[in-house]
């Protein structure tokens, strides 16, 4: 055993995080040990109030220690308008743009039958029964251009067209900066077929 128990199994804790691997959790660990017992007690503190208090918003699925949360009681926003998200950290970057100014549903996660993933783990329910009450005149399906966000454009755009409110996606296309001999075929095609005028 190359480290003592404690440090062992803060390290197979830390390892377990998204995207942290063995030599990140170590680094991750040694950080923590030299640090004061103060802040690694506010840390832990911290960690324990996120997960105690931070809860699902009964409207829009976003992550909030409130309930409803903050966007979904703030005043100005276009009722209108609903922008589905996959994740909550979705959200966060269309709201860093300020240029969405409607209201948002988080899904929970895309539909992936190689996870074990299909419709019924999502907020799918609670999505139709939002369009069930009425007064949303478009839906923007904000999801990420993989095989999982396509499968789940596809099954909400067939869910969602008959209940009367315009369906719409994100463009897609080439970002700022890009050269187009980088681009692949799959994004240079997105990005014709998304084309507008000047």
């Amino acid at each position: 055993m190359l480290y003592t128990r404690p440090l062992a199994a803060l390290i197979g804790e830390l390892q377990k995080l998204p995207g942290i691997g063995p030599k990140s959790a170590q680094r991750l660990a040694f950080h923590l040990l030299r640090q004061d017992s103060g802040e690694v007690r506010r840390l832990a503190d911290a960690l324990l109030e996120a997960k105690d208090r931070i809860k699902s918003c009964s409207r829009c699925c976003n992550l909030s220690a409130e309930d409803p949360c903050e966007l979904c009681l703030a005043p100005g926003r276009d009722d209108l308008m609903l922008c589905v998200v996959a994740e909550p950290r979705d959200l966060v970057a269309l709201e860093r743009t300020r240029e969405f100014k409607g209201r948002y549903h988080v899904l929970g996660g895309l539909i992936s039958p190689m996870d074990g993933v299909g419709p019924e783990q999502l907020k799918v329910t609670e999505l139709l029964a939002r369009l069930g009450a009425g007064g949303i005149r478009e839906v923007i399906l904000a999801l990420n251009p993989t095989v999982e966000g396509e499968a789940t454009t596809l099954y909400l755009s067939r869910l969602l067209k008959p209940l009367g409110a315009t369906v719409s996606r994100l463009a897609f296309g080439l970002p700022m900066g890009t050269d187009l001999d980088f681009a692949d075929e799959v994004t240079l095609a997105r990005a014709l077929e998304g084309r507008r005028e000047l």
